[in-house]
Protein backbone atom coordinates (compact mmCIF):
# COMPACT_ATOMS: atom_id res chain seq x y z
CA UNK A 1 0.00 0.00 0.00
CA UNK A 2 0.96 3.51 -0.92
CA UNK A 3 0.13 6.29 0.95
CA UNK A 4 0.57 9.42 0.93
CA UNK A 5 0.13 13.16 2.78
CA UNK A 6 -1.73 16.30 2.16
CA UNK A 7 -1.46 19.37 3.25
CA UNK A 8 -3.85 22.07 2.11
CA UNK A 9 -4.55 25.57 3.19
CA UNK A 10 -7.78 26.14 2.83
CA UNK A 11 -8.92 29.35 4.53
CA UNK A 12 -7.10 32.38 5.29
CA UNK A 13 -6.73 30.67 8.57
CA UNK A 14 -7.13 27.21 8.63
CA UNK A 15 -5.06 23.46 6.88
CA UNK A 16 -6.20 20.57 6.13
CA UNK A 17 -4.19 17.43 6.66
CA UNK A 18 -5.18 14.16 5.40
CA UNK A 19 -3.45 10.31 4.83
CA UNK A 20 -4.68 8.73 1.83
CA UNK A 21 -3.96 5.77 -0.53
CA UNK A 22 -1.73 7.52 -3.38
CA UNK A 23 -3.70 5.25 -6.00
CA UNK A 24 -6.93 6.08 -4.78
CA UNK A 25 -8.86 8.61 -7.68
CA UNK A 26 -11.43 9.91 -5.17
CA UNK A 27 -9.55 11.39 -2.44
CA UNK A 28 -12.85 11.96 -0.46
CA UNK A 29 -12.83 9.22 2.14
CA UNK A 30 -9.36 9.24 3.50
CA UNK A 31 -7.97 7.18 6.71
CA UNK A 32 -7.38 10.08 8.83
CA UNK A 33 -7.06 13.89 8.73
CA UNK A 34 -7.15 16.63 10.66
CA UNK A 35 -8.07 20.55 10.74
CA UNK A 36 -4.88 22.51 11.74
CA UNK A 37 -4.69 26.18 12.32
CA UNK A 38 -0.90 26.44 10.97
CA UNK A 39 1.27 24.53 8.01
CA UNK A 40 3.99 23.89 10.56
CA UNK A 41 1.32 22.17 12.93
CA UNK A 42 -0.87 20.04 9.92
CA UNK A 43 2.37 18.74 8.82
CA UNK A 44 3.20 17.41 12.51
CA UNK A 45 0.21 16.00 13.60
CA UNK A 46 0.51 13.90 9.85
CA UNK A 47 4.08 12.53 10.18
CA UNK A 48 2.83 11.45 13.79
CA UNK A 49 0.16 9.36 12.17
CA UNK A 50 1.32 8.22 9.38
CA UNK A 51 3.87 6.69 11.76
CA UNK A 52 1.27 5.21 13.74
CA UNK A 53 -0.41 3.87 11.05
CA UNK A 54 2.60 2.37 9.45
CA UNK A 55 3.30 0.84 12.75
CA UNK A 56 -0.43 -0.73 12.86
CA UNK A 57 0.04 -2.12 9.63
CA UNK A 58 3.38 -3.59 9.94
CA UNK A 59 1.56 -5.31 13.27
CA UNK A 60 -0.99 -6.55 10.87
CA UNK A 61 -3.72 -4.07 11.15
CA UNK A 62 -5.61 -2.91 8.52
CA UNK A 63 -6.55 0.55 7.93
CA UNK A 64 -9.99 1.71 7.80
CA UNK A 65 -10.82 4.45 5.97
CA UNK A 66 -12.93 7.37 8.00
CA UNK A 67 -16.44 5.99 6.65
CA UNK A 68 -15.76 2.39 7.31
CA UNK A 69 -14.60 3.78 10.87
CA UNK A 70 -17.66 5.10 11.57
CA UNK A 71 -20.02 1.87 10.03
CA UNK A 72 -18.25 0.29 12.84
CA UNK A 73 -18.95 2.44 15.58
CA UNK A 74 -22.45 2.59 14.43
Amino acid sequence: MKLRVRVVHYRHDRWYADIDDADDRQPDDPFWYADCRTQAEAIALACTELAALDQRIAAGAIPCRLSETRLQVA
